[in-house]
């Protein structure tokens, strides 16, 4: 029974880290993303099929149990995408304020476009 739990886990890793991997900006922060899906996937297959290895990386690093290790390490991830969700965000208010500013400045009525018409004696007034 124990190897059937390990094989759904597993494979529901494989799963979450290829929807992780797909998606996408730039080139740069794609690379490190994949390499740190890979690094997440490759990790986890480990801690579950060898948790006592866990929990020896657990000991060594000063920590008594390897699930807080895991723990830990669920801590400072979410911190990073905590992070770098709120600079994505930033950015794209920013981008959203700039093109606000560009529409109502391309759409904005222009007084001296607007009465040219009337004015300029080369075309009838209709």
């Amino acid at each position: 029974m124990l190897i059937v739990v390990q094989i759904l886990l597993v494979l529901a890793v494989v799963t979450v880290s290829l929807v992780l991997i797909r998606g996408g900006s730039n080139a740069k922060h794609m690379a490190v993303r994949r390499i740190m899906v890979l690094l997440f996937a490759l990790t986890a297959a480990l801690s579950i099929f060898l948790p006592s290895l866990l929990s020896a990386t657990a000991h060594v690093l000063g920590i008594g149990r390897g699930t807080d290790l895991v723990l830990y390490a669920f801590i400072v991830s979410f911190l990073v995408y905590m992070s770098t969700t709120h600079q994505r965000f930033r950015h794209t208010e920013a981008s959203i304020t700039k093109l606000a500013r560009r529409v109502a400045l391309d759409e904005a009525t222009r007084p001296w476009e607007s009465g040219q018409r009337s004015n300029n004696p080369t075309q009838p007034n209709a």
